[in-house]
């Protein structure tokens, strides 16, 4: 105990003390997070803050040798967990420093936090069961490597605000201390007490207004070390439920990765690309002052890692209450964010829009097919008639070769398809007509394709006019 206690004084004080020295020392060398149109800090920063953690936490381990502590021996005996993830942590670690110098490709980054992933899971690091049922090694190593590489990325994801990461980071971290003395785990224990102590001293000089960010060396070494930590608590786990505790511990990092990658996909944009729709980001945009934010981030966390001990230390029949009440809080949450792409995924997915749009889809494969199979230009206009009444158009114009067809009615707003050299077609919408109108924006994209081909089979010698379509 008094080997704990030792390191937990001595990783704050390294902390306290290296912090500002790193600080000084990157605005000389010029490693400072220059604001730009997605960050809301002024004026640039220093961004290697991980250094002095990282060297906070290993001095720590250093002065407990040194003083020759019962704790140097429990460390140093049997290969135990903290000397067995070093040589993976120095990996990410230098991933994060790269970066942090010379702004590494996002691609080039995920190959290095598989490969420190993949040097944890090599040095014992496994997820090697579920809810007491034995993984396959493959599916061990890959659920194992997916883990860590998502809790790296997580919290370097929602480090965006001053304090943010550090602070849902060392919630983290006290939780899995907690724990792992509860199952009396005390190679997890010594593990997590130097990084605790090490983060609460930069919180000092991170807390806002900071004066020194953890910089990617910082957040993705915390992100991997907090990924780790959760394999290693797993392996207490009896039950599926149980197993979430670990997770509970991230939920909050974990949830932003998870909506930024569904945002994304969405928008059909790279998971890689930045924006400022992170959830600290839209509780800024609601006027939030940002240490309302972290502070409200913060509380979130210290409920959620409340939550992953009660499951982890109560009996069974409570772990699904629990799981169920994370997740509703985590849904309101959700919605009180104000994300407009879910609300309209869900307008799909539960409104009718999907069996709607199902329904166009079908009817325009449906039309394409028929135009294909007619054999003269009064079969193509008929079907133009019945077709164009399903997608909302009450009025249809066809000229072709100075022949007009007309179906009229009332015009509040028409789409004019012109096909050069030959003619066109107007499709006439009235007020309140049925149907969305992006259906029927579809459906005269697919007239101009369907009637195009079939007037260059009437007429082989347009084969080289362009067509081309004008809403007017």
């Amino acid at each position: 105990m008094y080997s704990m206690i030792f390191l937990a004084f001595a990783s704050l004080g390294l902390s306290l003390l290296l912090t500002p020295i790193f600080r000084n020392l990157a605005r000389r060398l010029n490693l400072l997070d220059i604001p730009d149109h997605r960050k809301i800090h002024k004026v640039g920063i220093p961004r290697v803050g991980g250094v002095a953690i990282f060297f906070s936490a290993i001095g720590a381990y250093a002065l407990l040798f040194v003083f020759k502590l019962n704790g140097g021996i429990v460390i140093w005996s049997g290969a135990p967990f903290a000397l067995r993830i070093l040589p993976a942590v120095f990996v990410i670690f230098c991933v994060g420093l790269l970066d942090d110098i010379f702004q590494v490709r996002a691609l080039y980054k995920l190959f290095g936090q598989t490969a420190a992933a993949i040097l944890a899971w090599v040095s014992g690091i496994h997820l090697s069961s579920i809810g007491g049922h034995e993984l396959p090694a493959v599916l061990s190593f890959v659920l194992t490597t997916g883990w860590i590489v998502a809790c790296s990325n997580a919290v370097n994801l929602i480090d965006g605000v001053d304090g943010l990461a550090t602070g849902v980071g060392l919630f983290a971290v006290i939780t899995t201390l907690i724990a792992a003395l509860f199952h009396h785990n005390i190679d997890l224990a010594y593990a997590t007490i130097p990084l605790a102590g090490a983060l609460l001293g930069f919180l000092r000089y991170n807390f806002n207004p900071a004066s020194i960010f953890l910089g990617d060396c910082g957040s993705l070494t915390l992100g991997f070390l907090l990924g780790c930590y959760g394999v290693v608590w797993s392996e207490k786990s009896t039950t599926i439920l149980s197993m979430i505790a670990p997770l509970m511990v991230l939920f909050v990092p974990l949830l932003d990765v998870g909506l930024a990658i569904i945002r994304r996909f969405l928008h059909q944009e790279s998971i890689f690309s930045a924006d400022r729709a992170h959830i600290h980001h839209k509780l800024l945009s609601q006027g939030l002052p940002t240490r309302q934010v972290v502070l409200i981030l913060y509380g979130f966390c210290g409920l959620a890692g409340v939550a992953g001990l009660v499951l982890t230390a109560t009996q069974v029949q409570y772990h699904g209450f629990v799981v169920i009440v994370v997740i509703l809080a985590a849904w309101l949450g959700i919605q009180h964010l104000g994300y407009t792409e879910f609300g309209a995924v869900g307008k799909v997915v539960f409104g009718g829009e999907f069996h709607r749009l199902m329904n166009a889809q079908l009817s325009l494969a449906k039309f394409e097919q028929e135009m294909a199979a007619s054999k003269t230009l009064e079969e193509s206009w008929e079907l133009l008639c019945r077709a164009s009444s399903i997608f909302g158009f009450s009025g249809v114009e066809l000229r072709v070769d100075n022949e007009t067809r007309i179906k009229r009615t009332s015009v509040c707003w028409q789409i004019r398809i012109d096909f050069p050299g030959r003619g066109h077609v107007v499709l006439t919408r009235e007020r309140r007509a049925k149907g969305a109108a992006s259906e029927g924006v579809l459906f005269a994209d697919c007239v101009e394709s369907a009637f195009a081909k079939k007037l260059k089979e009437l007429e082989p010698r347009l084969s080289e006019i362009p067509v081309y379509a004008q809403a007017q």
